[in-house]
C-alpha cells in the first residue's frame, strides 16, 4: 500500500495492516509526516514536529508487530498532543511568550499512556495562549486556519488538533476542553470531538482552573476516539482530581443501536440565538436520530444562561496567570487574556463563592434532567466559522468568545460528558456540528449515539487546501 493511501486510514485499519504485515508503523508514520509537510504551511496546525523521534518510535513498533507482540491496539499509530500538554523532549510553549522553549523533562499522563501503548508521537498542535479563548492564535506561533476555508478560524483552543484530524495529519489527536475547546473546533472543522466526564482522563500538571478542564480526543471517527480513550482514559495518581471507574472498553456499547434511548432536543437551550442554517442542519440531525430508533423530544432543560457563573471562574483563572508575572512578562500576554484578568480583579470572594453555588445548582438540575432523558442534544456552536485572528465575529458587537459559544461551557460547569458530531454543511460549504451531552459517567452511552449517527451519515473531510483558490 502506498504512503499516500496509508495517510488516509483510521487506527483500526492501520492495526489490521500492521498485524497482517501488509504495512508497517514506519510506513504509516512517514505517511503522516508527509501529510504534515504537505499541509502544515497552509493551516499551521502543528507547532512542533519530531521527525527523528517519530521514526525511531515507529521502527521500535515495527519490531514489536513483527514479533507478534504489540503493546496495544494503537501500537504504531501516529498521534499528536496539544501544546498545553507536557511531552518529554518537546517544548511546551502553551502559545505564550512568557513560557520558555526549553524541552520538557517529563510526560504528562496522556503522553505517558500513549508512549507506553506504543503510539508514535508526531509532535505538538497549536492552541490559544494557555487555552484561554475558543479560537486558535497566539503571539508565538500565529493563527491556525480552517482547512475548509483558510480565511477562517477553526475555533479553539484545540484548533491545531482539530485541523490535524480533519486533514489526517496523524490519526489520534489529544485536545483539552475547559469551556468548549474540543467541541467548538470539532464543529468548525467537521470532525468528531469528545469531552469525557471530569476526572476520567487525568492531567498533570493541573490546569489553572482544574475543575473545568477535561482532556479528550479529536478524530475522524468515534471508534478512533475510543481507541485513544482506551489508552488515556485511565487513573493516574498525579492528578488530584483523577477518578477511577472508567469502562474497561470505552466502546463497549458502540454497536447496540439507539432503540430504547430517549433524547431531549433543545434547539437553543431557551436563551441562545442560533444562525438559521445551523439550526436547520441540527434539526435535520435530530430527525435522523429518530429514524435510527431513538425517541427525540424537543424540550428545554430549564436553566437560564450560566454565562456570568462561568466567567467568574474563567476570568479568575486568567487573573491567577496574570498575577504570577512581572510587568515585563505581563506585557507579552494576549491583550484579551489581560482584559479578562483585570475585570476579575474587581470581584469579591463572596461573588466567587456564589458562582460556585450557582454551578452546583446547575449541575444538580442537569443530573435530574438526565433521569428523564438519556441525553441532551443541542447545536455545538450557534454560528459558522468566522475570520481568523478575531476572538469574536467581526461586526457582531460581541466582546468575548463565551458570547458566541453558549452551548459548550454549561457542560464544563456540570463536568458531564459531551461530544460534537458533524452533521452537514452550510450553503457556503462550512461544517456544522451538533452536541450530545449525558449524565456524569454516562460516557459510553454518549459515544454509542455518536457512533450510530456517524456510521449512518459518514462525515466528509476537506481536500488539500490551496490558498490560490481562496477568494
Amino acid at each position: 500500500m502506498s504512503e499516500s493511501d496509508l495517510g488516509t486510514l483510521d487506527a483500526q485499519r492501520l492495526a489490521a495492516l500492521f498485524g497482517s504485515r501488509d504495512a508497517s508503523p514506519l510506513e504509516a508514520t512517514r505517511a503522516a509526516l508527509e501529510r504534515i509537510e504537505r499541509f502544515n504551511d497552509t493551516v499551521n496546525a502543528y507547532v512542533h514536529v519530531d521527525h527523528a523521534g517519530a521514526e525511531a518510535a515507529a521502527m521500535a513498533s515495527a519490531r514489536r508487530w513483527g514479533q507478534g507482540k504489540p503493546l496495544s491496539a494503537i501500537d504504531g499509530v501516529p498521534v499528536s498532543l496539544k501544546d498545553l500538554t507536557e511531552v518529554a523532549g518537546m517544548p511546551c510553549r502553551s502559545g505564550s511568550l512568557t513560557v520558555s522553549d526549553t524541552p520538557c523533562e517529563r510526560d504528562a499522563p496522556p503522553a505517558r499512556f500513549l508512549r507506553e501503548a506504543g503510539a508514535v508521537i508526531l509532535g505538538k498542535t497549536n492552541t490559544s495562549e494557555f487555552g484561554w479563548k475558543a479560537v486558535t492564535d497566539n503571539r508565538v506561533f500565529g493563527a491556525t486556519l480552517n482547512p475548509w476555508d483558510t480565511r477562517l478560524t477553526p475555533g479553539g483552543s484545540s484548533g491545531g488538533a482539530a485541523v490535524a484530524a480533519a486533514l489526517n495529519m496523524g490519526v489520534l489527536h489529544q485536545g483539552g476542553d475547559s469551556g468548549g475547546s474540543i467541541r467548538i473546533p470539532a464543529a468548525f472543522t467537521g470532525v468528531f470531538g469528545f469531552k469525557p466526564s471530569f476526572g476520567w482522563t487525568p492531567q498533570w500538571p493541573p490546569a489553572t482552573e482544574p475543575t473545568l478542564s477535561h482532556l479528550g480526543p479529536l478524530t475522524r471517527t468515534v471508534r478512533d476516539a475510543v481507541s485513544m480513550l482506551n489508552v488515556i482514559g485511565r487513573y493516574d495518581y498525579r492528578d488530584p482530581y483523577a477518578l477511577r471507574g472508567q469502562p474497561e472498553d470505552w466502546g463497549q456499547d458502540l454497536d447496540r443501536g439507539l432503540h430504547g434511548l430517549r433524547i431531549a432536543y433543545s434547539p437553543a437551550l431557551g436563551y441562545a440565538q442560533v444562525d438559521w442554517q445551523v439550526a436547520h442542519r441540527v434539526a435535520e440531525a435530530a430527525r435522523k436520530l429518530e429514524s435510527l430508533g431513538a425517541e427525540v423530544v424537543e424540550i428545554h432543560p430549564g436553566f437560564s444562561s450560566p454565562l456570568d457563573t462561568f466567567k467568574k471562574l474563567w476570568f479568575t483563572a486568567s487573573l491567577e496567570k496574570w498575577s504570577q508575572l512581572d510587568d515585563t512578562l505581563r506585557a507579552k500576554l494576549d491583550p484579551g487574556l489581560v482584559a479578562n484578568a483585570r475585570e476579575a480583579e474587581h470581584w469579591s470572594a463572596l461573588e466567587l463563592f456564589r458562582a460556585l453555588q450557582e454551578r452546583a445548582c446547575l449541575t444538580e438540575g442537569l443530573e435530574h434532567f438526565n433521569q428523564r432523558y438519556h441525553l441532551l442534544m443541542t447545536p455545538t456552536v450557534p454560528i459558522s466559522p468566522f475570520e481568523a485572528n478575531h476572538q469574536v465575529p467581526p461586526g457582531s458587537g460581541m466582546t468575548d468568545w463565551e458570547e458566541w459559544a453558549p452551548f459548550s461551557y454549561p457542560f464544563n460547569l456540570s463536568q458531564q460528558p459531551a461530544a460534537s458530531v458533524p452533521c452537514g454543511f452550510t450553503d457556503d460549504g462550512l461544517p456544522v456540528g451538533f452536541q450530545l451531552a449525558g449524565g456524569r459517567h454516562d460516557d459510553a452511552r454518549v459515544l454509542r449515539v455518536c457512533h450510530a449517527f456517524m456510521e449512518a451519515y459518514p462525515a466528509r473531510f476537506p481536500s488539500i487546501p490551496d490558498p490560490s483558490q481562496q477568494a
